[in-house]
């Protein structure tokens, strides 16, 4: 028996061990983890655009 097929055998057995969520807390988390993630996406680019803003700003004063 390959390395392969055993670790393959071994994970299959525990995926079986999974206790997997219902649909009613599935859906709930998975928006969640939707709006969390749009939160952090638009939060980063208005930072990033402030930064560009600022090193801009910075670059006009001191002539670079």
């Amino acid at each position: 028996m390959t390395k392969a097929s055993k670790y393959i055998r071994e994970v299959s057995r525990e995926a079986k061990r999974v206790r997997w969520p219902k649909r009613e807390t599935l859906f709930p988390t998975i928006a969640v983890v939707i709006c969390i993630t749009a939160f952090a996406a638009i939060f980063l680019v208005l930072e990033d655009l402030t930064a560009n803003a600022i090193i801009n700003l910075l670059k006009e004063a001191f002539g670079g």
